[in-house]
């Protein structure tokens, strides 16, 4: 366990800026992967609602959620947000206020990515909700922070961990281990002047923006990488000899098994924790049809539904969708295709070995 000193906790050797949290705060902060399965879970609840005016309804408190999880906002400042005025959709930048707060601050202005920008954009441009609703963000904070802590519950995470303070909180330690520099998070985030080593140069609005958006950019793209990959934390690491054998949790909470070498496992600086993406090719994602799960050496096996097939004259790309939020690629032959006479809708199995996961840091 690190060091504390006068209640703050010491960050390791290769960030030099967390001290903007003390450790009582960053302890009551939800990590990366909590994030995403709390943002899954706002969606699935938001999608699942066969009545409209409930459908729109919980997009709204999506929204909100998103912006307090991607732009670092107040519960406040998002709900005194005039969407028309506020939101850049072009530059991808929301100016966030205090609202009712009578501090007297001036506004400030958060990048967010241009897929978090269109989604709000997109959302806010369907007529039933403007019919629906006159103020879009005009939501009892009451009714917000309720269902905060159902979304929370739902997944396993205390009610305390759920609250819109906490989540932007998470967010501050999730922009800080990423190594996004502390006057940029500050920025964000709104945060008076923290006390600074004195070897920190000062950031322009300029400079801060470049950063903030080279980091949201990084992070987007991470997001939506390549098919057949995992992000998720290391739960187990088990050392050989030769090669090491890695457990992965991933954001969708499926367990994935990679197999690297030492050497990899050093250089990469793994440890229990460390986030990472794991990335499979699709010709080593292996097809089964079956009722019942497959006898297979492959340590990574899922059961799913076949959403798409693409034919080509002699290979055939098969998707296969194994949660809401999660698609597996398969490239087989076009023979095995018409052997196991696999169609759109069918379930099947998929698998693929651990030594055929490659694992990838930021």
């Amino acid at each position: 366990m690190r060091k504390q000193r006068d209640g703050i906790r010491q960050a390791p050797a290769t960030i030099h800026h967390a001290r903007i949290l003390s450790a009582e705060e960053t302890a009551r902060c939800l990590d990366t992967v909590q994030m995403e399965k709390l943002e899954q879970s706002f969606r699935s609840w938001a999608d699942s609602p066969k009545r409209s005016d409930i459908k729109l309804s919980r997009k709204r408190i999506v929204l909100v959620f998103l912006l307090i999880r991607h732009a670092g906002a107040k519960l406040s400042e998002v709900l005194h947000l005039n969407p028309s005025e506020d939101i850049d959709y072009k530059k991808h930048i929301v100016r966030l206020c205090k609202g009712g707060d009578e501090s007297g601050r001036p506004c400030r202005q958060v990048e967010i990515s241009e897929q978090l920008s269109s989604e709000v954009q997109k959302t806010l441009a369907d007529p039933e909700l403007k019919r629906a609703f006159d103020g879009l963000f005009w939501v009892d904070p009451g009714h917000v922070r309720r269902k905060f802590y159902e979304r929370a519950e739902c997944i396993g995470i205390p009610r305390e961990l759920g609250t819109p303070e906490a989540i932007r909180r998470s967010r501050a330690v999730e922009l800080l281990q990423s190594n996004m520099p502390l006057p940029v998070v500050q920025k964000i985030l709104g945060h008076s002047t923290p006390n600074l080593a004195a070897s920190y140069v000062e950031f322009s609005d300029e400079e801060m923006q470049k950063v903030a958006r080279y980091f949201i950019d990084k992070e987007s793209r991470r997001k939506t990488s390549a098919r057949n990959a995992f992000f998720g934390k290391i739960d187990m690491i088990q050392r050989g000899d030769i090669q090491s054998t890695i457990e992965i949790l991933s954001v969708g909470g499926y367990r994935i098994s990679s197999v690297i070498t030492n050497h990899s496992l050093v250089q990469l600086g793994l440890r229990r924790g460390s986030l990472v993406i794991a990335e499979v090719k699709a010709p080593s994602v292996t097809l089964y049809k079956s009722e019942e799960e497959p006898r297979s050496t492959a340590e990574n096996i899922f059961r799913g539904t076949v959403s798409r097939i693409t034919v080509g004259k002699l290979t055939t790309e098969v998707v296969v969708r194994i949660s809401p939020e999660t698609e597996l690629c398969s490239i087989i032959t076009e023979e095995s295709k018409k052997r196991l006479a696999i169609k759109e809708d069918d379930t099947l199995w998929v698998g693929f070995n651990a030594f055929a996961v490659v694992l990838h840091v930021d």
